[in-house]
């Protein structure tokens, strides 16, 4: 496939280590490099679809790309509308790059809560700064984050505003149910229902980051950035093999001494192995009990996945039209939901009491209006993400749908969310569609074995599953028990999201045990 170069997230620090003059092999599952960055032709030829992470919200504030010298190497498309909210009635709220033309858009519902975005992103402006470090930098212990927390009475009102629901946020901050609804949805993205703690933080955050730089697209799709990262490895001396499973870490308590494939190939190392599967995955099978002892093994058991996803990919005939008008289509992507906090609680009531959700939060991509290079002229393509499914099915919401497994209740369902979409949002996707592939959670996991239940961000994001926490505390840090063995997917800080932020952090610490100076290295090209 061809990607539009300027000339598992797949993590940066097996190129930083590269650069650091460290012999790397990367060993990937998949046919490809990518992991959840992958693009595919998932429907018929010609119509590219990412198949898991869409949006590169994070491009312009993650400094890996500028550390490698990357930045000229793909093409980002930064849409006017970051994204926008559409209501079956047919109401919509736009928010632009512009924060005048979104103060704009929300002053139609409430001129309390322009005002108050307005205030929200000034708050998010003076503390951008801070929010990035954050990100990109190991975090602080848990007793040093509290005792920072505790030094003030500004630090405490962080600290519940950290924790606080959604619904309490919204309540106090918002007016309208509209405006409730647009920024609330945010927390969804990352697993948190209304009165979930923790939503709140999540959903302010998401919605000012895409305010304030955008909600980008690559030109080709997202494995264009992969792809090149795949490059700068093996322009550096990097091997990358791909179609190979990983089956256990070999070594004891103390050292890992190399990886057995699951063809029963053995690999020797000389100095480390670096995670990035699932935390469950590292901990539980490739490395188990002799390796890390049983209380991690048995705390790594326990820990939360979160709730799974339904994907939809769709090849049109033509391009569609929303209901909401033409801003809709002009979004890089849109929630389709009802206006309400209520809807939300509804949508994880059902899917966590193991039923299809009768009316679930859709996330449309308009991944050909932005990007036409994504589908042949004159055709469109869409992506439809379905957050929070059950994973397992005891029941029905619908009351379409008697099937009580994936496999055969995975059309059924599409059927339905297709005709739900058709009839409140974009009355005419069901008449255009050349060809439709659904992907349950059951296929998620299936394909990429670290998407564990279908779910996409490697442990459900919660206030105990955060920060020095993620995914457990004994791994809070990147390192494992085994000395040499380092984890550094979306199961660590700061978590999920097309950032590369967990290499880049697992780096610094990896760095730091070699006795390599990291800021020297990122800084030398």
């Amino acid at each position: 496939r061809h990607c539009h170069w300027r000339r598992s997230q797949w993590p940066d620090v097996r190129m930083l280590s590269a650069k650091a003059g460290l012999k790397v092999l990367v060993l990937e599952q998949y046919h490809t490099v990518g992991g959840m960055t992958v693009t595919e032709e998932e429907t018929l030829p010609g119509f590219w679809s990412d198949v898991h992470a869409s949006g590169y919200q994070l491009a312009n504030i993650s400094p890996v790309p500028r550390e490698l010298g990357l930045l000229d190497r793909y093409e980002l498309i930064e849409p006017e509308i970051p994204f926008s909210h559409a209501f079956p009635n047919g109401d919509i709220i736009s928010v632009h790059r512009d924060i005048e033309k979104t103060v704009s858009e929300i002053s139609r519902y409430s001129l309390r809560d322009a005002e108050t975005w307005r205030a929200l992103m000034n708050r998010f402006l003076a503390q951008k700064s801070a929010i990035i470090a954050s990100m990109f930098s190991p975090p602080p212990s848990f007793p040093a984050a509290a005792a920072d927390f505790a030094a003030s009475s500004e630090g405490m009102e962080a600290y519940r505003f950290s924790i606080q629901s959604v619904r309490s946020w919204a309540n106090q901050t918002f007016e309208a149910a509209a405006t409730k609804t647009l920024f609330s949805s945010f927390a969804t993205f990352l697993g948190a229902s209304p009165d979930d703690a923790g939503g709140a933080e999540l959903s302010w955050l998401f919605a000012s980051v895409l305010q304030n730089v955008g909600n980008n697209l690559v030109k080709g799709g997202m494995n264009c950035v992969t792809l090149t990262l795949a490059e700068y490895l093996q322009a550096h001396g990097g091997e990358i093999r791909t179609n190979v499973l990983a089956e256990k870490i070999l070594g004891d308590a103390k050292r890992a001494t190399g990886v057995r494939l699951s063809g029963g190939e053995e690999i020797t190392m000389e100095h480390l192995v670096v995670s990035n599967v699932d935390p469950g995955l590292l901990v539980v099978d490739l490395l188990g009990a002799p390796m890390v002892g049983e209380e991690i093994v048995s705390k790594m058991e326990q820990y939360e996945w979160g709730d799974s996803v339904f994907v939809m990919f769709v090849a049109l005939e033509s391009p569609i039209n929303y209901k909401a008008g033409p801003a809709a289509r002009q979004s890089a992507h849109v929630h389709l939901t009802e206006p309400s906090l209520d809807f939300f609680a509804r949508v994880y009531l059902q899917c966590r009491g193991g039923a299809l959700p009768s009316a679930p939060m859709i996330v449309s991509w308009n991944d050909s209006a932005i990007d036409p290079s994504r589908a042949p002229a004159g055709k469109a393509l869409m992506k439809f993400v379905v957050l929070s499914v059950p994973y397992v099915i005891t029941g029905d919401a619908t009351g379409k749908i008697a099937a009580r497994t994936w496999d055969e209740a995975r059309e059924p369902y599409a059927d339905y969310l297709i005709e739900l979409i058709t009839g409140d949002y974009i009355p005419d996707l069901k008449a255009k569609i050349l060809k439709r592939v659904a992907h349950s959670p059951v296929d998620i996991s299936r394909r990429i074995i670290s998407a564990v239940r279908g779910t996409l961000g490697q442990g459900a994001f919660v206030p105990y599953q955060s920060g020095a926490l993620r995914p457990i505390p004994e791994l809070g840090q990147y390192r494992t028990p085994v000395a040499n063995v380092y984890l550094c997917s979306s199961g660590s800080h700061p978590g999920p999201g097309v950032s590369m932020a967990p290499g880049r952090n697992a780096a610094q610490v990896i760095f730091g045990d070699l006795g390599l100076d990291f800021r020297r290295i990122v800084s030398d090209r």
